[in-house]
């Protein structure tokens, strides 16, 4: 009795276990990018991954070849390699390591512990389990989880997955399984995991590693089970299913193969000495990891050193600009970089800040003629508020092939005698001529410009599902403080203030949701812009505000706005509200937002190899525009590739600098926050968010045929929550080729313009944002801001640190500069 509970908790311990080392990502409609290898952040970065790829055989690093070569091209600093060599192997020969570095020939790393011990039943039986169960496995889990892809519903809903299982089991006229002691196991109320384990495994101090080999043999399905179990809200059409369901069900398909393959067979466990090694014993570290180590630490910080120097070459200006044209309020998305540099190109009188893409309103929002609420805030927060779209004046369009009646047998027929020859029409125009169709995902339809939202909550009797509607004035002010005081912008406030959200347009693009706004967890961000300048216009809030010492004169307006990052298109909302004087101001700005946004088309053109990047920007924007809805584009956008750093502080401090569209850029004035108050709450968005989005782009890169997605080309879309290659593959997780095949995998630098001592102290104040800086899984570097000095932050104290680049490079024609390569270019210095 005490020895069967013993085993229950223990099995229990190990799913449990098993869920932390699962990938973790969420359905296709909520694609928020993580760190992939959470499971690992509690070591420092090198030993876990080391961990992750000698465990679990997950590539880590870029080839020792790709390093080598990246070394002949000088993209890898010979003084910095010296260097990064003497600091990780302490006392050694520099000439002779440096030498086998170079040129010695290592023996491969040990094969991948998982999937060791279900491997005898190759070994001994000649039996693929794998391939006998998984295709029938993921056809029923396609079908339990569907999302509306199949043309019949699962037979039994509203049920758990095991019982839904039971109840076909027992009134079909055919059943899941070959042989009876297989359905006997299952319709047996009192089989368990352990009498299943007994079964096939047959000795328990294997019953963790076997569950571990059958699980990662699909990580991305147990996964994706695991994510639906945890947070069953991921699913617009809820299921109830659970790991520990997943894994009773394939445990008895497994026994019913090999009862009807073999016959007579033994538990594994008869195949194994009883000195088999336990899965998460100590590995050992190789002089091949110690090399790839260094030479990870070299390439990082070759481009470190040139961006530091680039800083510490720009002129950093304390007087406030007065006169200012407009300021806007942009998300730190990467791709937000260029387009405020373009701006600031053409308008030098104008200012930009950066801030988290939801403006710090967090809320639900529900369009009109909906369903469902969607989460506009990063994904761990859970909000209290809810904001309604109504008085819609325009309804989504449809395409009248994309029906349920398509698939009846009579309509069906009509249906595609008729219009599905207009259907196929369309479908052939539109491969030659790229148009929007309703089927286009086109941010500027996730709310309609002119619809009303409700922002202010009018009473206590507004509620709806347990959620506040709209905010109350005091709510209001609070958030609009916040968001102000946090990226500096207290004083010498514009005539209009821009606040600008932003989103993409796809089409035929299953990963659509990792393009859009990820502190709006996935959404465009068009609501949270017209919310928060919604509250900022409020004569109450700024009343509140004033008494606060935080003033905003009565001529300064806030104005809405939508950046398409796909189209490098923009939309403004509510000009109407605009004074004359301020509206006449706001044609002019347009003017120069529509140039800006040609120029920043332009600049990412140059990634593509079908556009000549010589061309004027106005014909460039053309082909972007029909890029962005063509059918057989797979990257109609690169989205964060190349991210590798993250500023947080004045935009002084890199104003000057073509940073090549590779940073997160979040405005911090250490002037306005001496104590560091509000950089707490920055630094415990950047290093999740930032860091989370810089790691998938780096583990998806350096193993895009485990850790990513592959090519994107194959992809067949189950259920409408992932992608698989073909009908019986296992889910895919991270991101496909087309989005990170121009990625440099190096870790997110961080660099925060505040004393370091009270950088210290902010950091060490909360453990998980700790937990990133110590274990180095993103980088940390302080900028004095008085005297300019640099630290990097490493086992816990922040060391000075002087740039080893001499010189930075400078050019006055940022417009020729992105014509020159398409290639990453270096950190350069503007002159104009």
């Amino acid at each position: 009795m005490n020895n069967s509970h013993s085993n229950k908790n223990g099995i229990s311990a190990t799913i449990h276990e098993l869920k932390h080392y699962l990938p973790s990502q969420a359905p296709l409609k909520d694609f928020i990018h993580h760190n992939t290898l959470h499971a690992f952040q509690h070591d420092n970065f090198h030993t876990g991954i080391r961990k992750a790829a000698k465990i679990l055989g997950y590539k880590v690093y870029l080839n020792l070849g790709e390093f080598r070569d990246r070394y002949k091209k000088g993209e890898i600093n010979d003084k910095i390699l010296d260097s990064k060599i003497l600091q990780i192997k302490g006392q050694v020969d520099l000439k002779e390591f440096k030498s086998k570095m170079l040129t010695k020939k290592f023996e491969t790393n040990p094969p991948r512990r998982v999937g060791t011990l279900r491997s005898i039943w190759k070994k001994e039986y000649q039996i693929d389990l794998d391939s006998q169960v998984h295709p029938f496995l993921f056809r029923i889990l396609c079908s339990y989880l569907d999302q509306g892809i199949s043309i019949w519903n699962f037979p039994v809903t509203r049920k758990k997955f095991l019982d839904s299982i039971r109840e076909m089991e027992r009134n079909c006229f055919t059943s899941f399984f070959k042989t009876e002691r297989a359905k006997r196991l299952l319709l047996n109320e009192e089989t368990s995991l352990e009498n299943l384990l007994k079964i096939i495994v047959g000795r328990e101090s294997l019953y963790k590693e076997y569950l571990f080999d059958q699980q990662f043999a699909h990580q991305g399905w147990s996964g994706l089970v695991s994510t639906v179990e945890d947070l069953p809200e991921t699913l617009l059409d809820t299921k109830q299913i659970s790991l520990e369901e997943l894994i009773f069900l394939e445990l008895i398909m497994e026994i019913d193969n090999l009862d009807n393959t073999l016959g007579n067979w033994q538990p594994i466990c008869s195949h194994v000495l009883e000195d088999y090694e336990d899965l998460f014993s100590p590995i050992t570290i190789t002089e091949l990891d110690e090399v790839l180590e260094i030479w990870q630490e070299a390439f990082e910080w070759s481009y470190y050193d040139r961006i530091l120097k680039g800083i510490q070459e720009e002129t950093l200006s304390h007087t406030p600009k007065e006169n200012l044209s407009f300021q806007g309020l942009f998300c730190i998305d990467d791709r937000e970089c260029s387009l405020r540099r373009h701006l600031e190109y053409l308008d030098n009188s104008c200012e930009t800040f950066g801030t988290p893409g939801f403006f710090g309103v967090e809320f639900y929002y529900q369009p009109e003629h909906s369903k469902f609420y969607t989460k506009l805030c990063p994904a761990p927060v859970t909000p209290k508020y809810l904001i309604k779209q109504i008085e819609t004046k325009e309804r989504n369009k449809k395409d009248v092939h994309f029906t349920q009646r398509s698939h009846s047998m009579v309509q069906g027929w009509l249906i595609s005698q008729t219009v599905g020859f207009w259907s196929a029409f369309q479908l052939f125009r539109n491969i030659f001529k790229p148009s929007i169709s309703p089927a286009t995902t086109l941010s500027f339809k996730h709310m309609d410009k002119e619809c009303r939202l409700t922002i202010e909550n009018e009473g206590p009797h507004q509620h709806e599902n347990g959620l506040q509607i709209g905010f109350t004035v005091e709510e209001m002010a609070n958030r609009v403080e916040a968001n102000l005081r946090s990226i500096g912008l207290v004083r010498n406030f514009a005539s209009i203030v821009y606040v600008v959200g932003h989103g993409a347009s796809s089409v035929n693009n299953p990963h659509y949701a990792a393009y859009d706004c990820g502190a709006c967890s996935g959404r465009p961000g068009s609501v949270n812009a017209r919310v928060f300048a919604t509250m900022a216009n409020h004569n109450e809030v700024r009343a509140i505000l004033k008494e606060r010492g935080l003033e905003i004169p009565s001529t300064t307006q806030f104005v809405s706005a939508l950046h398409d990052t796909t189209r490098d298109e923009i939309m403004f909302y509510d000009e109407s509200s605009l004074s004359n004087s301020n509206y006449q101001n706001h044609l002019l700005h347009e003017e120069t937002f529509r140039k800006a946004l040609d120029l920043n088309a332009k600049e990412r053109s140059r990634r593509f190899m079908s556009i000549d990047t010589e061309l004027p920007a106005e014909k460039i924007h053309k082909k972007i525009l029909d890029r962005s809805v063509s059918l057989f584009e797979p990257r109609p956008e690169l989205n964060h590739a190349t991210n590798a750093l993250c500023i947080v502080g004045r935009r002084e401090l890199s104003r000057h600098l073509f940073l090549d569209r590779r940073s997160f850029l979040n405005s911090f004035d250490p002037y306005v926050d001496p104590e560091g108050k509000y950089l707490l709450n920055i630094l415990k968005a950047a290093a999740p968010v930032c860091g989370g989005i810089n790691l998938e782009y780096y583990f998806s890169r350096v193993d895009n045929r485990k850790l990513g997605a592959g090519t994107k080309l194959p992809h067949n879309v189950m259920g409408l929550f992932g992608v698989a290659n073909g009908i019986d593959g296992d889910l895919r997780p991270g991101l496909p080729s087309q989005m990170i095949e121009v990625h440099d995998p190096v870790r997110l630098l961080i660099i925060v313009e505040h004393d370091p001592d009270i950088l210290l102290e902010t950091i060490q104040k909360n453990a998980e944002t700790y937990e990133w800086f110590i274990n180095e899984w993103v980088h940390l570097v302080a900028v004095h801001p008085e005297t300019r000095n640099f630290s990097v932050f490493k086992e816990g104290v922040f060391k000075p640190y002087l740039p080893i680049n001499e010189q930075v490079e400078t050019t006055n024609n940022p417009v020729k500069l992105v014509e020159s390569s398409h290639e990453n270019l270096p950190v350069t210095l503007l002159t104009c």
